[in-house]
């Protein structure tokens, strides 16, 4: 079942045109990469998608519904939830607080603040603990199970290893498995290709705001990968592989 579909979407940033006639979509339960090297349009789409960028052109829909025109809080009520880049936790609350805010109007769901601690048991010891006093790890952890105590249907992470020692990011995909093995719908931006190859159903690669190569990440080469990456071949990755 198709549970995200984006429709020739465009976006622009000013002149800049971030975003260029992007189709894409997610079903139920699939883990959907999106890389691109930085200034490919992956964030402005994932902000697109989860209401926080007004579209110049194109659709999304949301488990059958349009709603391109929903602001990003009623998007969250319908079960879509964006972890931002730059994680922007309250930083004068504690790890909990932080927690507590996100689920006071949460949909009815799985998730709350015991539940949370269970997948990220590094936050348990930091749960009083203010948010700015968290390591850069502690944070990304703080910010992915804040999005969850909206008990999401689909969840959208932005740059989730971005800045963080490779410890800690091993700790946070160690977590975000759970979720994967709960058959949690999730959209990830990750610039490790290798491991966005590794945690991903599929890959949609994208290359100054067009998505250049689309398919199974079982099917495609690191090799086709890094191609569509930097443009060396990208029309014909796109015309290939997607399916």
């Amino acid at each position: 079942m198709t549970m995200l579909r984006v429709d020739a979407l465009d976006a622009h940033h000013g002149l800049l045109h971030a975003v260029r006639d992007v189709s894409l979509e997610v079903a139920e339960g699939e883990i959907l990469a999106l890389i691109g090297a930085n200034g490919a349009g992956k964030t402005t789409l994932l902000r697109a998608i989860a209401g926080a960028h007004p579209p110049t052109r194109g659709r999304v829909l949301f488990d059958g519904a349009d709603i391109t025109m929903l602001p990003a809080h009623r998007r969250v009520r319908k079960g879509l939830a964006l972890v931002p880049e730059g994680r922007r936790l309250f930083s004068g609350l504690t790890v909990e607080e932080n927690l507590l805010v996100a689920g006071a109007a949460a949909r009815p769901g799985p998730w709350n603040a015991s539940t949370v601690l269970e997948v990220f048991p590094l936050l348990r010891e930091r749960r009083h603990a203010l948010a700015a006093n968290l390591s850069g790890g502690e944070q990304q952890a703080a910010a992915i199970g804040r999005a969850l105590m909206t008990n999401p249907q689909l969840l959208l992470l932005d740059e989730v290893s971005l800045g963080l020692a490779p410890v800690a990011v091993e700790t946070l995909y160690r977590s975000l498995q759970l979720l994967i093995e709960r058959s949690t719908t999730i959209v990830i931006v990750e610039q490790d290709l290798d491991r966005a190859l590794k945690v991903s159903s599929r890959i949609v690669c994208l290359l100054e705001g067009r998505i250049t190569l689309e398919g199974r990440s079982r099917d495609i080469t690191r090799n086709e990968v890094t191609g569509a990456y930097f443009g060396l071949r990208g029309a014909k990755f796109a015309e290939a592989r997607v399916s």
